[in-house]
C-alpha cells in the first residue's frame, strides 16, 4: 500500500469498455525523496483533489471489482483522516 495526495482529475473519453464508469485521478506518491512520482489510479470511494488517500497496487488493486480482467494497477482504497507525518 502506498500514501498519495490526488492532485488532479484525469479524463478519458475514449477507452476500452470494461473502464467505463470508473473515474480516475492523478496521485502523488507521498514520499521523502526530491523528485515526484505519480500514478493513475482509480477512485471507486468518492475522495476528491487534495485529500490523502491509501492506494494499493497490483492485483489487489484488481480483486476490488467483480471483473478481475480488469487493467487496473492502482485503486484508491481510503482517506487518510488524521494529520501523519509520512
Amino acid at each position: 500500500m502506498l500514501a498519495a495526495k490526488l492532485v488532479d482529475n484525469v479524463w478519458a473519453t475514449r477507452k476500452i469498455e470494461s473502464l467505463n464508469g470508473l473515474k480516475f485521478m492523478l496521485a502523488e506518491i507521498i514520499n521523502h525523496e526530491e523528485n515526484k512520482e505519480y500514478l493513475i489510479v482509480a477512485d471507486t470511494i468518492g475522495a476528491g483533489i487534495g485529500d490523502r488517500v491509501i492506494i494499493c497496487t497490483g492485483s489487489s488493486s484488481r480483486n476490488i471489482f467483480k471483473e478481475t480482467a480488469i487493467p487496473i494497477d492502482a485503486t484508491v482504497i481510503g482517506i487518510i483522516d488524521e494529520d501523519c507525518h509520512f
